[in-house]
């Protein structure tokens, strides 16, 4: 919503020359309303500042096939509709742009855009840095009560997310959905936010006081459709083809998702900007730090086959990214894609949608296959080696790496707890694969993305109705830490570390006979920057397990995964420093030789110079 001053509007009619902006625009003492409606034969603004009367504030027609108004009196907290007729049929909608409505099938809010940020002027950690927090509002956290988390609910557990390490929190779509539950992915208001969650007033708070706790904030929006249900974009002005869905939507065979028939018209010139306009609102207004596209391949293509392209599909995401990247440099835009295209991620100017960043199937799905494996003889090392391996345009940091998310951990299939053990999610054999999936997320090139109760061992699958299972964060604290441990060696917070958060990776150790596999990461190399871990896949132990070091010297254990204060189930390996051997093993100029216990990660580097 756009605030206007009315300094140059004429008193001899009291109307603007020309206002600018969509939807319900702020002036002095009163409210300017647009809404593009262009097969529309009139419109109306009603609401109760005019007590719901269709009569007392038509708009007016403009060239574009928007219609546009001044209402003296009306103001922010108001609420209003847009009363259409088109032919013998009037009917009423809610403003395509509102920030704000009573519910879904309710009413308009007109919006008060001011907000007291407080100074914020968080700055977003290098992509290299970053370690994202996958979560869903209505669920994370309910302080005890009935109904869906809030955002005021969700800031109550800041505390617990700064002591893991995090520094980005990825929320699920807050877009206004049909009811109170739900994942978000089915948006009824583009422009509105849940408010069953808190609003745009309760989101604006959540965003400040996240940045005061140091957490960037990146937003999951849906634009490969809208709805389907309570969605009065559908037919808006009494227009439409083939049954289809109006002005919004495509009129053809386009229009066809996996959710119903309600693909937007990216072709269409007012479409585009009505898309363009939300991403940016998110990133102007709300001071997001960055945006998640759900499903990518839906906006460049009508199916998933790909082989029916949609090219304007494509130039939109170029020019949305465009955009956000030149208003603000340091926000990551994300595209849920899986199909392993490189050119999702690159530059436009090379043709590329220019994300910042995608989901990596080639990671995940690996991950999980070897994780969960019931058969270690199954486990294979060399889907190890490739996951390890694989990027985007020679850019690790280009791809989004995690073993859980609200997809993987849905749609019939649970958590890697569960996977691994149904009956008993909580076993030793659990919390052991649990934490090889944990450790190798965080060491491996990429951005590692935790998803919401991943660090207390959550079990089972997600679902929209069911609070996180907080009492795990006491029964399973020691999975929490073992989780912050492996964060902070991922930031490198005691500079011994350097080199988890560089580019470079050789996985220069694969035993599938033995399933032990053995990396290094580095950034420039050297001291304090080169990593070694070395993880065993199988439930066998070794007393003595030989592998390659790049150099000489002590390598100090920075980190086990089979320590008891991260279980009373694990052992406390005796496994300490090594001591490298002079002689060349694994095609490294030393070797190492440790004690090795199953299902373990162990993590050496060396002290800096």
């Amino acid at each position: 919503m756009s605030q206007t001053s009315v300094a140059d509007r004429p008193e001899s009619q009291n109307q603007p020359t020309y206002i600018e902006g969509m939807g319900p625009i702020i002036l002095e003492n009163a409210v300017a309303f647009r809404v593009w409606a262009p097969n529309a034969d009139a419109v109306s603004v009603i609401g109760n500042f005019n007590d719901w009367n269709a009569k007392a504030n038509p708009l007016n027609r403009e060239d574009s096939g928007c219609w546009m108004g001044v209402v003296e009196g009306a103001k922010p907290g108001d609420q209003y509709k847009y009363e259409i007729t088109a032919g013998e049929n009037t009917f009423q909608r809610i403003d395509p742009r509102v920030r704000e409505v009573t519910n879904s099938v309710g009413n308009g809010v007109i919006h008060q855009p001011d907000f007291d940020w407080q100074g914020d002027d968080f700055q977003m950690p290098a992509w290299n840095e970053l370690v994202i927090y996958e979560s869903h509002v209505g669920t994370f956290f309910r302080d005890g009560k009935e109904g869906v988390g809030t955002f005021e609910d969700y800031i109550k557990k800041f505390d617990h997310l700064k002591k893991l390490g995090v520094n980005a929190l990825q929320i699920m779509p807050i877009a206004e959905f049909a009811g109170d539950y739900s994942w978000g992915y089915n948006p009824a208001h583009p422009f509105a936010i849940e408010e069953a969650y808190g609003g745009p007033l309760g989101f604006k708070t959540f965003v400040r006081e996240a940045h005061r706790a140091g957490f960037a904030v990146i937003l999951d929006v849906v634009y490969n459709h809208f709805g389907p249900s309570d969605l009065d974009l559908w037919q808006f002005d009494g227009w439409s083809e083939n049954g289809k869905g109006g002005i919004y939507f495509y009129n053809d065979y386009r229009s066809s998702t996996p959710w119903g028939d309600t693909r937007p018209d990216y072709g269409r010139g007012e479409v585009r900007s009505y898309i363009r306009d939300n991403a940016m609102m998110w990133i102007e207004d709300f001071h997001v730090d960055g945006l998640r596209y759900d499903m990518t391949l839906y906006i460049r293509s009508v199916d998933a086959s790909g082989q029916q392209e949609i090219p304007e599909g494509w130039g939109l995401t170029q020019w949305i990214n465009r955009e956000i990247h030149s208003f603000k440099p340091s926000a990551i835009t994300i595209a849920e894609d899986l199909q392993n295209n490189d050119y999702l991620t690159k530059s436009d100017i090379e043709g590329g949608a220019a994300f910042s960043a995608q989901w990596d199937a080639n990671f995940v799905h690996p991950i999980r296959d070897v994780i969960t494996q019931p058969d270690d003889a199954a486990r294979d090392m060399e889907k190890v080696r490739h996951a390890l391996y694989h990027s985007y345009n020679c850019d690790p940091f280009q791809r989004v790496i995690y073993t859980e998310s609200h997809d993987e951990v849905a749609n019939g299939k649970s958590r890697i707890p569960s996977e691994v053990d149904n009956e008993d999610p909580g076993n030793w054999f659990a919390q052991k694969r649990a934490g090889l999936g944990l450790a190798l997320v965080m060491t491996a090139p990429g951005i590692p993305m935790l998803f919401q109760g991943q660090s207390i061992l959550q079990d089972g699958w997600f679902t929209d109705t069911e609070e996180l299972d907080w009492e795990n964060a006491k029964e399973y604290e020691g999975i929490s830490k073992l989780t912050a441990d492996l964060i902070a060696l991922r930031l490198n917070r005691d500079g011994i570390s350097k080199g988890l958060t560089g580019k470079h990776v050789d996985v220069f150790h694969v035993n599938n006979d033995k399933k032990v596999v053995a990396f290094r990461r580095h950034f420039d190399g050297g001291p304090g920057d080169d990593v070694i871990v070395v993880i065993n896949f199988a439930n066998q132990h070794f007393e003595q397990y030989e592998f390659g070091l790049p150099s000489g010297g002590v390598w100090i254990r920075r980190f086990s995964s089979d320590r008891s204060e991260y279980s009373e189930e694990f052992g406390d390996d005796a496994s300490g420093n090594i001591q490298a051997i002079v002689e060349p093993y694994d095609g490294q100029s030393h070797r190492g030789r440790i004690e090795l216990p199953p299902y373990t990660v162990l993590i050496y580097s060396q002290n800096p110079s």
